[in-house]
């Protein structure tokens, strides 16, 4: 059937759905032992995106989609927020394991949801299979600015020997129990040997203004989001959370260089429902690796202060298996639970 058709029958099924400009898929087999033959798909590709509109993981996946017509054709990028993304997350879970539907995994959503939810819909380590990473965005400890001046507080070795030296004294803001800035804090309290006060606040916008104000001390902020006020002052950086320092702050060293083996960060992939033929994930990984290593991505994505990241599905799938176990015991031990 035509290009057009398809068109026509996406416009009137989905018009709920982001059509990203379709391109006629061409089906002559790629040659090298390093690549995936093209598949003969013949109808959009559908990447469910388990968040809503706007969001830096949407803007990623629409950048992407973009970048892969000329090679997989139309891809639909179909927001599904709701649970914490345990509902879009879901619905690639039981989809068809053809090709046709894949999604966004994260952190949240393979990583802490699991041990945050007494209940899920599905098993992050048996109902899917990675394509690739997409994204890691670092996380940034930071101080008030005022408070770590007060404090004489100059870099992570004087945290750390602050809050030794003066227990429950200092207090650490987080967007809510259970979020990534609450667990990051929980380790970094767990592998420095020292105990503060958690303080959460109902979202990540509420818990930036309490340590803007000076009503927290510092927390575990995502580095796009803290970036402006760290450049007009208003926050100090003492560390960044991934095992290397950051491309867009290479300055701030990572918190690993004090407390070795330390890592957390923000990550978001791609994956397809078990059982998807390995050809056909194959052929998903190289169409969505060569977009991520586009210069063009790379720009685009340090917009947003995040880091194109490809591995193989191999790869991913087990990195994801690491996260999960990671998160396990940090969940247990802070007893948070959404439900």
């Amino acid at each position: 059937m035509s290009k057009v058709f398809f068109r026509l029958m996406a416009a009137a099924a989905l018009t709920s759905l982001s059509l990203v400009h379709a391109q006629t898929l061409t089906t002559a087999p790629m040659t090298g032992p390093a690549t995936a033959p093209l598949l003969p798909l013949t109808k959009p590709i559908r990447l469910v995106v388990p968040y809503a509109p706007g969001g830096p993981i949407d803007v990623t996946a629409r950048a992407l989609a973009e970048r892969v017509k000329d090679s997989l054709g139309t891809v639909i990028i179909d927001n599904k927020p709701g649970a914490g993304g345990n509902l879009g997350v879901d619905i690639v879970a039981k989809a068809p394991a053809d090709g046709y539907t894949i999604g966004i995994s994260a952190v949240a959503t393979h990583a802490i949801n699991p041990w945050l939810f007494s209940k899920m819909p599905f098993n992050v380590a048996s109902d899917f299979v990675g394509i690739t990473q997409m994204v890691r965005v670092p996380n940034v400890l930071v101080m008030n600015a005022d408070t770590a001046q007060r404090l004489k507080i100059n870099n992570l070795a004087d945290l750390i020997t602050y809050a030794k030296a003066n227990p429950g004294k200092l207090n650490v803001g987080s967007g809510g129990n259970g979020s990534a800035g609450h667990l990051a804090a929980e380790m970094f309290k767990r592998d420095a040997g020292i105990f503060v006060v958690h303080i959460p606040y109902n979202g990540g916008n509420p818990a930036q203004l309490a340590l803007l104000s000076g009503q927290v001390d510092f927390n575990f902020d995502n580095l796009a989001t803290a970036a402006a006020n760290i450049k007009a002052g208003k926050l100090k950086a003492l560390a960044v959370t991934t095992a290397q320092r950051a491309s867009a702050l290479p300055d701030i060293p990572a918190l690993s260089e004090t407390i070795k083996g330390f890592e957390v960060d923000t990550w978001w992939g791609l994956v397809a429902p078990a059982g998807t033929p390995p050809a056909v994930v194959a052929r998903l990984h190289q169409a969505f690796s060569a977009a991520l290593n586009a210069p063009e991505t790379k720009t685009r994505f340090g917009m947003l202060m995040a880091e194109p990241v490809t591995n193989s599905p191999e790869q991913f799938s087990a990195f994801m298996k690491r996260e999960l176990a990671k998160y396990e015991s940090v969940v247990k031990a802070t007893g948070a639970r959404v439900d």
